[in-house]
């Protein structure tokens, strides 16, 4: 076991020992609850129009919030054992997340809008994610566990006004549970066990100091195997007789077989971690100083490590013989991050109508990574033939940054509620990222190999932003906001460097401690130093009104933008924009214990970005960026439901999204998708197709999720709780190419179910569940190789398999 692994059991083993912590949810109150009171929490929690959010950056209750936004209890998230960003895609209306093998991360789709190619240290996603109002610019972020939390928000449409720049399609914002001063000491811990091996424990413990300092511990670690098998190669590879056939009639042997060499299948991986498993880690500390009324300082640093696995794409057609979550893999999987994030906040109350807010974070990431990029799908017919073995190997990769904000906004009941605000991001990346291919096996000859070396690459953000709400009446709201954002991106010294081709240096794959260099065999393909500097507007007007005293009616239109910048070979590619078009409605029912939330929307892109993996003419590769042209449009519904009474609770999260209509691109490449037609020169790319007009991907025209729990009161005074879970969506394409059903994942239905009995005196709960009851086998990306037959063989990334497993949690 790991040091920082028996560090963090050492930890949690400590909290949960008899009467120190205990669990981390009761059935009807949060995590950061004392056990004190926990028994005046359980009709608090009931009244569902009683929760507040802060998608305005002002705490308000969420019926009275003219956003569309989702808000996601701690008790919902320990329910439905939610632990990465992309557990969350079924409590979200519209939203979709997509693993990606090579660089180990999950991008996030929302109502329609996503970049599956979002991935690399230096692209910009689409939905920005924020943790206690610090923005985490990366797509590795989402990969993080979600540590002791107090609750999620995700804001659905454009909130550049008050959010900032990326966040186009929306923002997830996170909020940790903050120490308490005034509760005294209480906790809670929780240990699990399921298939795969599956281990996990967490644990949170609230310390006060004093009468004006407290402080909050939470560590975690989560570890299961991988779900794909190593195939064994014994059966799939020619016999001896074969492969010197198959090699005589390659150009590589001139005709003889001097130079044959037999496939070795020890080449193959056969043991060790697999592909797709979690060793993931975090600990967090938290601090508040609150000297007066006046003011609150709120401090934290987190430390995260994953030292998992990447996850496979597998055949959608396993080769016959083959189990479905398997591979015949070549390149063994290895993970291994380090995040280091400092957060702080501090509230001054100037006077009883005005507050003044710094936020402000920094974060250091560190990370190296191997993926079989080729994954399995062709067998080689003889040691250079047939197939190909590609590594994509990140080396090395190092990324800091650092944000600022400052904001001053109007408190208590005012005529208008205002605020102002000033916001400054720097970002400094590197990374040496290579990719080796070889013809056949990695014995073979090179089929081409680069190495992408970016020394420095860097933005700098800064932005001024203001909003305000005019109260016309005590029924009638005007809201009108804007924000001037500025963004220049650099890249420094940047050099991709490809294979020349030279037949007197070995053919060998590149190693991790060779410099490219034209004494081994590379030529510079691209230099991509180059600088984009830019600024852009984005305002947002808004009406809402009270329907009597349990509805809200709101009508707006407000504009994204996410900022261009520079790419491969320096050159640059344009901003996108967009106009958001929505009306909304929420209404609350039966004394509280029933809301409804519904919006319509329209949203109108231009200049559409599309990122992906591409071949230029001359043989050498790199990444792509596109400005689809013309207007890219998305027309959707999406309504939330929302009941809870003593004994049940209810949920049905409803999303329709009939128009999602890709603009206009003639030339689309991506090296995901093998054998597209050849481009003309014009293109700059070896192959590619018109998209123009398709339907956008992870977009389904339906997605339906229903929850429904009901507690159960035995004689003992304990309680049982069943709890189902489904999510419908209707089949949805995999990427804007729109290739067929390869390309496409049909209509599904995927169920969780999970049974939870808590002691009477409410100091331990023990859960069993079990997630994706039905095993159905869910694509959340598509690809496709081009076999030496001519056929196409479509490759797939896969949410999990069947897991099931128990939970014990204690809390005191």
């Amino acid at each position: 076991m790991n040091l920082h692994r028996k560090l963090l059991y050492v930890a949690i083993t400590l909290a949960i020992t008899p009467g120190t912590l205990l669990a981390a949810e009761q059935d009807t109150t949060a995590q950061s609850t004392p056990a004190k009171e926990q028994g005046s929490n359980e009709k608090k929690i009931q009244n569902l129009d009683a929760v507040s959010v802060t998608a305005t950056k002002r705490e308000t209750p969420l019926q009275k919030t003219p956003v569309a936004v989702t808000a996601i209890s701690v008790d919902t998230l320990d329910r439905e054992r939610v632990m990465t960003v992309q557990d969350l895609t079924k409590l979200v209306p519209g939203l979709q997340g997509t693993s990606q093998g090579d660089h180990g991360v999950v991008t996030l789709t929302l109502r329609g809008i996503g970049n599956d190619s979002a991935k690399t240290e230096y692209a910009d996603p689409e939905v920005a994610t924020f943790v206690d109002g610090v923005y985490a610019p990366r797509a590795e972020a989402a990969s993080g566990l979600l540590l002791d939390m107090d609750g999620v928000e995700t804001l659905r449409g454009p909130q550049g006004t008050l959010w900032g720049r990326n966040s186009t399609a929306g923002a997830i914002s996170f909020q940790t549970a903050k120490p308490d001063i005034g509760a005294g000491f209480y906790g809670n811990a929780q240990v699990g066990a399921g298939n795969y091996n599956q281990v996990g424990a967490r644990a949170a413990f609230n310390l006060p100091i004093s009468n004006t300092f407290a402080m909050r511990v939470a560590v975690v670690h989560e570890q299961h195997d991988g779900y794909v098998d190593y195939q064994n190669p014994s059966g799939q590879l020619p016999s001896i007789a074969q492969q010197q056939q198959a090699y005589l009639a390659s150009s590589a042997s001139g005709g003889t077989l001097a130079n044959f060499k037999p496939i070795d299948p020890g080449q193959y991986v056969q043991r060790g971690d697999k592909y797709n498993s979690q060793d993931q880690s975090a600990a967090r500390v938290s601090a508040l100083w609150q000297p007066s009324d006046a003011f609150k300082w709120n401090l934290s640093y987190e430390y995260f490590v994953d030292r998992g696995t990447p996850s496979m794409s597998l055949m959608q057609k396993p080769r016959e013989g083959q189990d479905f979550w398997s591979a015949l893999i070549d390149t063994a999987p290895y993970l291994d991050r380090t995040s280091k994030t400092l957060r702080s906040r501090m509230d001054w109350n100037i006077n009883d109508s005005m507050q003044l807010s710094y936020i402000a974070g920094y974060n250091h990431y560190t990370g190296r990574s191997d993926f079989d990029q080729d994954v399995g799908v062709s067998v080689p017919t003889s040691f250079t033939t047939n197939g190909v073995y590609q590594d994509d190997r990140t080396n090395d990769s190092r990324y800091k940054n650092w944000s600022q904000e400052l904001n001053l906004k109007s408190v208590g009941p005012q005529t208008v509620d205002w605020i102002l605000g000033a916001y400054y991001g720097y970002e400094d990346n590197s990374i040496r990222f290579d990719i080796p291919i070889m013809n056949g096996t990695r014995y073979g000859t090179v089929n081409w190999q680069g190495s992408f070396i970016q020394p420095k690459e860097t933005v700098e953000s800064y932005a001024l932003f203001g909003q305000a709400t005019w109260h016309l009446s005590d029924h009638w709201r005007l809201t009108g906001g804007a924000r001037w954002s500025h963004d220049t991106k650099k890249n420094e010294g940047g050099i991709n460097w490809g294979w020349a081709y030279d037949p007197t240096v070995p053919q060998v794959p590149i190693s991790p401690d060779v410099y490219p260099d034209p004494s081994n065999g590379f030529s510079i393909s691209q230099r991509n130093t180059a600088k984009y500097s830019k600024g852009k507007p984005t305002w947002l007007l808004r009406l809402d009104t009270d329907v009597s005293e349990n509805g809200l009616l709101y009508a707006s239109v407000s504009t994204g933008y996410k900022s261009g910048g520079t790419q491969d070979a320096g050159t640059l590619y344009k901003p996108e924009t967009l106009t958001n078009y929505e009306v909304g409605s929420k209404f609350t029912f039966l004394d509280g214990h029933m809301t409804w939330n519904s919006a319509v929307y329209y949203e109108n892109f231009k200049n559409f970005q599309l990122s992906a993996p591409i071949v230029y003419p001359d043989g050498n590769h790199g990444l792509g960026f596109s400005n689809v042209g013309g207007s890219t449009k998305v027309l959707g519904f999406e309504t939330e439901l929302a009941y809870q009474q003593t004994n049940d609770r209810f949920n049905l999260i409803f999303s329709a999204i009939p128009k999602k209509e890709l603009g206009r691109l003639i030339y689309a490449g991506s090296n995901d998708y093998q054998g597209l037609p050849a481009c003309p020169p014009q293109s700059n790319l070896a192959n590619c197709a018109n998209v123009t007009g398709n339907d956008l991907p992870h977009a389904p025209n339906v997605s339906l999720t229903g929850i429904y729990e009901h507690t159960f009161h035995l004689a003992n005074g304990g309680r049982l709780t069943p709890r189902v879970s489904a999510q419908y969506q209707s089949s949805q394409w995999l990427s804007y190419f729109n290739l067929g059903a390869g390309d496409r994942q049909k209509a599904y239905t995927r169920g969780d179910v999970s049974l939870r009995y808590s002691e009477p005196g409410d100091k331990w709960w023990v859960n069993a569940y079990v997630q994706n009851v039905s095993d159905g086998k869910v694509r959340t990306s598509a690809g496709r190789f081009l076999m030496s037959d001519g056929s196409l063989e479509y490759v797939s990334q896969y949410l999990a398999p069947r897991t099931y497993g128990v939970q014990l949690g204690v809390w005191f």
